[in-house]
């Protein structure tokens, strides 16, 4: 809407940002929600792409976070979406369950969009009992995107209405409960024949069905199953055994490539037809008896290649309907389908990804990306601490060995010949036969921070400081007496003597002396040398704070944990 851009353009420049912003159609002013509201959105906006047996459907210009497969928009579905989706609604499902409100205001038309969605699912429960076919995967997935398409046109065309619905919170948590079944029910039909779980998949739609075709194995899929909440820690130690098993895995490096590494056609080897495909495509072998080379044309060595200025499906269906109707008139009407289908067929553009299938280097074939082994190493982590809880000590201690074999890979414990430069450096990508590439504050960074903490035993939980150390990397713990020097709360420096059996870290620029010993519990020593002794391993939610606001008042915190 190039006249409405033009407006919003002009209005910015007398209303600041916010005349980018929706308005109320009474007043003018800004259109203002809910918390709860935007969550909906999100969440509706997701489910409403939703294909069953598939994953959510990437429609838009960017849909995904991967830019090594940002060419799948159209064709492709995103299983990695689901994942990530099915750990979003397990963490609002815990916190609808602590709310007092037994119900919120929202706009009306995102209540029809939530009823509609809901009715949708409902109708279609029945489904979940066995594989759904094709035809019901395509009823389900247009009455779900025609559900959004009505939303969404009304909100362009008319804004909301400014009228509120109340949703009922037990009814949101059913209809999560609902949405999770058939997530769910479709990460199981997900699960590859070799352990691990489809990342993408392909889908073509016929007159009534909808098809599923599936991509190679990516690193992408494993980590997000990982983080989803739906394996469970034996699950999960089984797709990091099918993931070291499979040919992502590359040994130079000790690390994951983002999919399997191949050989790329040569040229000689594309846009060639088989003759008999030719002899059986009544309309091209007319074609060529007529020397007609718009469509085909046959080579000096006899064999047949499709017009080489073609670069799509719509400009073969261009070219065919400019053939004269009197000389192909009957094969045309007869073989026009035919010959689109076996152009598809060589050149097979639906499966088109983008850099992870056409060159190498840049996340292309044969890379590592660094953030994605970092996500793997977190989500790994997760699974550990899930097995902790749950106690199984032989699971445990295989998800630790390969957690710090997934820490092995990464840059920090590596030479810089191996590396390929400073093993403290960021960078983003290593490429086949090469050391890294691209330096920069990569997204890794984050993860590497987050599991350097788990590590040390730091969890956080309901505003307690947690500390649990049976990750700890024991090769950490100081042999012999050294100097822990860092930079406290005041920006001054200070040094502190550690002995033989402990660890110095900080945390919130409080220093943290974790030793091994016999008992467990914590001792905080405050600012006027005040010491509280607490004899388990958790720190109560008031001194919790004192430390995560760097108030100064807490100096330092022992921690004595029993050995393993």
């Amino acid at each position: 809407d190039y006249d409405l851009d033009k407006q919003i353009t002009k209005n910015v420049e007398s209303e600041g940002a916010d005349a980018k912003l929706l308005k109320r159609t009474d007043n003018g002013q800004n259109y203002q929600v809910n918390f709860i509201e935007k969550i909906l959105v999100t969440l509706l906006s997701k489910l409403s792409n939703f294909v069953p047996g598939a994953g959510i459907w990437m429609n838009t210009q960017r849909p995904e976070w991967n830019d090594a497969n940002n060419a799948l928009v159209g064709n492709g579905v995103s299983m990695v979406t689901l994942y990530y989706l099915r750990r979003f609604l397990s963490f609002w499902k815990t916190k609808l369950n602590s709310i007092e409100s037994d119900s919120f205001s929202v706009s009306a038309e995102i209540a029809e969009l939530f009823e509609a969605i809901d009715t949708t699912f409902k109708n279609y429960e029945s489904t979940l009992d066995s594989e759904i076919d094709d035809i019901t995967r395509r009823k389900i997935t247009d009455q779900l995107g025609q559900s959004h398409s009505k939303y969404r046109n009304s909100i362009y065309k008319s804004g909301f209405s400014n009228g509120k619905n109340k949703l009922n919170t037990k009814n949101i948590i059913s209809f999560i409960d609902l949405s999770l079944k058939y997530i769910d029910n479709t990460i199981r039909d997900n699960k590859r024949p070799d352990g691990l779980y489809h990342a993408y998949n392909l889908i073509t739609f016929s007159n009534d069905g909808l098809y599923i075709r599936n991509l190679y194995e990516m690193l992408e899929g494993q980590v997000a199953v990982l983080s989803s909440g739906f394996l469970n820690p034996k699950e999960g130690l089984d797709v990091l055994d099918a993931l070291k098993n499979s040919s992502m895995f590359r040994e130079d490096q000790y690390s994951y490539m983002l999919y399997p590494d191949r050989e790329l056609s040569r040229f000689i080897d594309k846009n060639n037809i088989p003759k008999e495909k030719v002899d059986t495509i009544k309309l091209l072998s007319e074609l060529v008896n007529k020397n007609d080379n718009s469509i085909i044309e046959k080579d000096s060595s006899g064999a047949y290649h499709f017009n080489g200025d073609f670069r799509n499906a719509e400009v073969l269906k261009n070219a065919l309907s400019s053939l004269s109707t009197e000389e192909y008139g009957n094969l045309l009407e007869q073989y026009k389908t035919d010959v689109l289908d076996l152009y598809e067929e060589i050149f097979d553009h639906n499966s088109f990804t983008g850099r992870s299938g056409t060159f190498y280097g840049y996340e292309g074939l044969g890379s590592i990306y660094w953030h994605m082994v970092s996500k793997l190493s977190l989500a790994t982590q997760e699974m550990f601490f899930r097995a902790v809880d749950e106690g199984d000590k032989n699971i445990i201690s295989q998800l630790k060995q390969h957690y710090y074999e997934i820490k092995a890979g990464i840059g920090l414990y590596k030479s810089p010949e191996v590396y390929g430069s400073f093993p403290t450096d960021a960078y983003s990508h290593t490429p086949g036969g090469n050391g890294v590439k691209q330096p920069g504050l990569t997204g890794q960074v984050k993860e590497d921070n987050i599991t350097r903490f788990g590590e040390l035993g730091i969890k956080i939980s309901d505003g307690k400081i947690i500390f649990d150390q049976s990750l700890i990397n024991k090769e950490e713990i100081l042999r012999s007496p050294n100097e822990f020097e860092y930079c406290a709360v005041d920006n001054e420096f200070y040094t502190i003597s550690l002995k033989e059996n402990e660890i110095g870290f900080t945390l919130c620029q409080i220093p943290v002396i974790v030793n091994f010993s016999e008992q467990q519990k914590i001792a905080i020593t405050y600012d006027n040398d005040d010491v509280m002794s607490i004899s388990e391993n958790t720190i109560d939610k008031k001194n919790s704070e004192l430390v995560f606001s760097r108030s100064g008042k807490i100096k330092m915190i022992n921690v004595s944990i029993i050995a393993n």
